[in-house]
């Protein structure tokens, strides 16, 4: 692999940073997904068991504790408990527009990643094959020993953006679906919250 990556000529540096960036925006935006999705069903019930006993100052504690954007979208509704339910949605929904938006972080610079790679290749393959020409204009068509090294830093270069850009694109795909679930789960439980504590 090592071997490759030195055939590759200096196009394959760039293109190594785009897939550790792209690995690293994956495994990060998992883990953030992760988090935020665990505990949803037990935090709702536990809020929910708490304002119907009317402690709501208790179960703006609970939410603090648990510190994820659908607690911050909970207590942001469990502070205007008793108002009319319009008010109270109109402020959750503002609440959900501000929590919902960090979870499109990085998912920009993902998608850019996975649509300059294959150029990167690409003008790798073109800079291989100027050597390979300027091979030929010095030395004549010569042997295929003297132009393999510009033809296999093209092939490589070529190869090396398309295995970026082909698992970086499907990554982009899954994380963008994640991030939609979790927004209209959030969502839907946030609504669940305002029919409880509004007034009809």
């Amino acid at each position: 692999m090592l071997e490759l990556f030195n055939q590759g000529g200096p196009f394959m540096w760039p293109i190594g940073v785009c897939s550790v960036i792209a690995l690293a925006i994956f495994l990060e935006r998992v883990y953030v997904y992760l988090r935020i999705s665990r505990g949803s069903d037990l935090l709702l019930r536990e809020i929910e068991q708490l304002v119907s006993l009317k402690k709501t100052e208790e179960a703006v504690i609970v939410c603090q504790r648990a510190g994820t954007p659908l607690a911050r979208i909970f207590i942001a509704a469990l502070r205007v408990a008793g108002r009319d339910r319009g008010q109270i949605k109109t402020l959750v929904e503002e609440a959900g527009n501000r929590e919902s938006a960090p979870l499109a972080r990085y998912l920009g610079l993902m998608a850019t990643i996975a649509n300059i790679s294959p150029l990167l290749g690409l003008l790798g393959t073109v800079w291989g094959m100027i050597q390979a020409f300027n091979v030929i204009a010095a030395q004549g068509v010569g042997t295929p020993a003297t132009l393999g090294g510009g033809i296999s830093q093209a092939l490589i270069t070529t190869a090396a953006g398309l295995t970026v850009a082909i698992p970086t694109i499907l990554g982009h795909r899954y994380l963008s679906g994640r991030a939609e679930r979790i927004t209209l789960e959030m969502e839907e439980y946030s609504l669940h919250l305002v029919d409880l504590l509004g007034n009809k």
